[in-house]
């Protein structure tokens, strides 16, 4: 296999995952009641909404930066409330916008400019899954809805993660490692890993 069909591959997986991943969220946003969407969730200060608006308003960011924007050409237009009366509606709308593009023929072979500096799409698109992955647990006990996450999705957020493991608390935007406990098995690791106390 030549080394650019390796990378036709391994991106053919990462947006596989990220597919699966925006699928499996969805289908959590979906299980939200309406007396729900103010309840508490494991994100410190954040409620239900707080957390699903949160993730809308990443997928939103994600047609301008692949076509090439930069956080300053985008400004605040994704600040504030983006799921708006019909938080589902919505929800779906900005997860489909994101599904797009990422699959968009050679999205993943750009660049994007990010608040961090410029990175590749690649690794975008799998810092997006991570996050959906992991929220998606967030979301699953903040609703009381199944917690197991997709054994396939905790290897691959696990894999990502790695490199930059040590660098997840000091972004401030994840809460200090937490210890896991002897014999955990994947998901509990991962969870652990990125501040959550399961």
């Amino acid at each position: 296999m030549t080394a650019d069909n390796s990378s036709n591959a391994g991106n053919a997986d990462r947006l596989a995952r990220h597919g699966e991943a925006l699928s499996f969220f969805t289908d959590r946003v979906h299980a939200v009641r309406a007396d729900q969407w103010d309840g508490p969730t494991p994100c410190t200060d954040w409620t239900v909404h707080d957390l699903v608006n949160h993730l809308a308003s990443e997928q939103l960011w994600v047609p301008p930066l692949l076509d090439g924007a930069t956080m300053e050409s985008v400004g605040d237009a994704f600040d504030g409330d983006m799921l708006g009366p019909d938080p589902v509606a919505s929800w779906d709308t900005a997860a489909e916008a994101a599904g797009a593009a990422f699959r968009e023929p050679g999205a993943l072979d750009r660049t994007v400019h990010l608040s961090s500096g410029d990175s590749s799409a690649a690794f975008y698109c799998g810092q997006m899954t991570v996050d959906l992955v992991v929220h998606a647990w967030d979301l699953s006990r903040a609703i009381g809805a199944d917690e197991t996450l997709p054994e396939g999705l905790v290897d691959f957020a696990a894999r990502e993660v790695a490199p930059y493991a040590d660098e997840l608390e000091k972004s401030g935007l994840f809460a200090a490692a937490v210890e896991p406990p002897p014999g955990a098995d994947a998901q509990t690791r991962l969870l652990n890993l990125m501040g959550r106390r399961v």
